[in-house]
């Protein structure tokens, strides 16, 4: 694992709310608000920006749990900006704590897990499961 990964680093991701990231895009629900699908993904994002330019080379992370509040709607027009801080390394295992702030208040708060994995035994893996391996 790389040395350069610290509890304490942080990443950034900001989207626009659109219409292809409403509720009503994902089908997750039927209100032109920023969804709550899209809005774990620009916290992964986030996550995936503190830490992932630091790893060693043939490594990536790959999230495998998210535990969020989506407090406040957003409306098409205004823009999201989610924040990730790790706070917690365990071997592979890294933990965040995130949040997401939409122009006028904090709208989602929660943590987030991501574990390093070897990127071309991970893709080979998943791969394998079209041909039956």
């Amino acid at each position: 694992m790389s040395a350069a990964l610290k509890v304490g680093l942080r990443g950034e991701a900001t989207a626009a709310v659109t219409e292809g990231n409403t509720a009503l895009a994902y089908g997750s629900g039927g209100a032109r608000v920023f969804a709550t699908p899209a809005m774990i993904g620009l916290m992964e994002n986030a996550a995936l920006s503190a830490v992932d330019p630091l790893l060693e080379p043939g490594q990536m992370t790959v999230g495998i749990k998210v535990d969020v509040e989506h407090l406040a709607a957003t409306p098409v027009g205004m823009k999201v900006t989610a924040r990730a801080e790790l706070v917690e390394i365990d071997g592979r295992r890294l933990v965040f704590r995130v949040e997401a702030f939409d122009e006028k208040e904090q709208i989602g708060r929660g943590t987030h897990v991501r574990f390093i994995v070897n990127t071309e035994r991970f893709l080979s893996r998943a791969e394998g499961k079209l041909k039956g391996e």
